[in-house]
């Protein structure tokens, strides 16, 4: 084999692996120039190549993070899970290694692929929950396979003059952000992403027609929606929010069943619903009621005497002092928006 690290945004041998390989959207190239446009990262990958004909077997995608807190790898970062391409330990040894050269933290998510468990090199740091539904079935196998809390709730939004269809601009894109703002800030005292990223996930893969935002409205107001992305047979639901007073209204029910609707349509097999902590009880209700599979998401990582500095260890303890006093009540919410603007990309 040959061992090589190339730009998978421009290097047609990243495109051929991650068409070929059992890969999710977090591999794909639209994903990590998303996160190139809005953070400034430079996405790399690193590959395994067949001597005989240069074809790619084996990689994985990162981005060195070269800044406050400390210098770290990240697989790549901001993603749910990024699961290495490999199929034994020796080619999971072989891409580790130029990472590891780079003296510095190395942090990676993996769900489908057990090998970087398994063969060692990297700690258990953390684990969180992830949730699929199969679209295997027709619409009505799907809506009978579906919690009877799921049903009703759709029913009910449906009952309640709920009206679901795709964002149609730029502008209804903001008005999903500014829900989205709103839900970080109030209910879980987060930073949100800044909006260049919903923009540039438009450019990505709405604009050519791989994801869409659905958008839920009651009397010709937002009132809920998820932003979707499509890669390969699969449909991942990644960010969602509703209005705090229709909540009642089931908006993001509504907004699910249109889009499994919407997915059988395309022939899609796959409703990813991504990463949920194991402290965000509501949300993993919420995705139960939806899911025919539940998995654990590993976070590892190898933790470099470089990355744990007086300093570091400072700005690690400000950034959540920082995150609380910015998404306080008496800060405004475009004030909060910039925070997340300049902030958000320290937490990759």
């Amino acid at each position: 084999m040959n061992r090589a690290v190339i730009d998978p945004l421009t290097d047609p041998r990243w495109q051929r692996l991650v068409s070929r390989a059992d890969t999710d959207v977090f591999h794909s190239p639209p994903w990590l120039r998303a996160l190139a446009r809005t953070y400034g990262f430079e996405p790399r990958a690193t590959i395994l190549s067949d001597e005989a004909t240069d074809e790619p077997v084996a990689g994985m995608p990162f981005c060195v993070v070269d800044g406050l807190p400390a210098k770290r790898i990240a697989t790549p970062p901001f993603s749910d899970y990024c699961d290495p391409i490999v199929s034994d330990s020796a080619q999971w040894a072989a891409l580790l290694e130029p990472l590891l050269e780079e003296e510095c933290t190395i942090n990676l998510r993996s769900l489908h692929n057990d090998i970087p468990l398994q063969a060692g090199g990297l700690a258990v740091v953390n684990q969180a929950a992830w949730h699929g539904l199969a679209l295997s079935g027709t619409v009505d196998e799907i809506w009978a396979g579906l919690d009877g809390s799921a049903r009703r709730a759709i029913r009910k939004a449906q009952k309640q003059g709920v009206v679901v269809r795709p964002a149609a601009d730029r502008s209804e894109l903001r008005a999903f952000f500014d829900l989205h703002l709103r839900i970080r800030k109030y209910k879980y005292r987060l930073l949100a992403q800044p909006f260049l990223l919903f923009d540039h996930l438009w450019d990505e893969f709405v604009v050519p027609g791989n994801g869409s935002v659905m958008l839920a409205f009651h009397e010709d107001r937002v009132v809920g929606g998820v932003f979707f992305l499509e890669w390969k047979d699969r449909l991942y639901y990644k960010f969602n929010a509703s209005h705090s007073d229709y909540v009642d209204l089931r908006p993001n029910d509504a907004t699910i069943w249109t889009a499994i609707e919407a997915a059988k349509e395309k022939d899609l097999r796959w409703l990813d619903f991504g990463l949920s902590d194991a402290d965000q009880e509501g949300l993993l209700r919420y995705k139960r009621k939806y899911a025919t599979e539940e998995k654990t998401i590993t976070f590892l990582r190898h933790e470099h005497r470089n990355g744990d500095t007086t300093a570091s260890r400072q700005m690690r303890e400000l950034l959540p002092e920082l995150t609380r006093a910015l998404t306080d009540d008496a800060v405004s919410d475009a004030v909060t928006e910039q925070a997340g603007d300049l902030l958000y990309r320290l937490f990759a």
